[in-house]
């Protein structure tokens, strides 16, 4: 199975939730988001919310065992454990940010499956606040993944439909 790399997104399926929205309705900061979220872009959203939850006593601790707690199927850290046990290399491609998607991989014990993770940056600032910020994907790559959600599937072997 060699030369075969298997793209996943992370919310809705490596986890079956928006890890942002996962977060925030577990911290109890729902109707502020809703409020929030006409009036700016998704990741300046979430770098606002993460200063409201830092303002409001909630650490980054708290916010690492909201993460923990998040589910995950026992199917797809199969599928994962067994594309990974086939050759496949798998990679991440995702909207999420960093430091949300390396919380929950390490909690469940799937960091070490993953050979890249590309996703928006996010890093603890000195005074302990998660910072969450947009990066640009380039064209090519966002065409990429588009082609494999799309075509791709049917004429992957078994080990690459996940």
């Amino acid at each position: 199975m060699a030369g075969i790399v298997i793209l996943f997104d992370f919310d809705k399926t490596i986890i079956d939730h928006d890890s942002d929205n996962y977060v925030i309705d577990e911290l109890g900061f729902t109707q502020l988001f809703d409020e929030l979220l006409p009036t700016m872009p998704w990741n300046t959203l979430m770098d606002k919310m993460m200063l409201e939850l830092h303002s409001n006593g909630k650490t980054i601790e708290d916010i690492a065992n909201v993460l923990r707690r998040a589910p995950l199927d026992a199917n797809i850290i199969s599928a994962i454990k067994s594309a990974h046990a086939l050759g496949c290399e798998l990679k991440i491609l995702s909207d999420a940010n960093l430091f949300f998607i390396e919380t929950i991989l390490e909690h469940h014990g799937l960091s070490g499956y993953f050979s890249e993770i590309n996703t928006n940056p996010g890093f603890v600032d000195d005074q302990g606040r998660l910072r969450i910020f947009h990066t640009m994907i380039s064209p090519l790559l966002l065409m990429v993944a588009l082609l494999l959600v799309m075509v791709v599937p049917s004429a992957l072997p078994t080990c690459a439909r996940v």
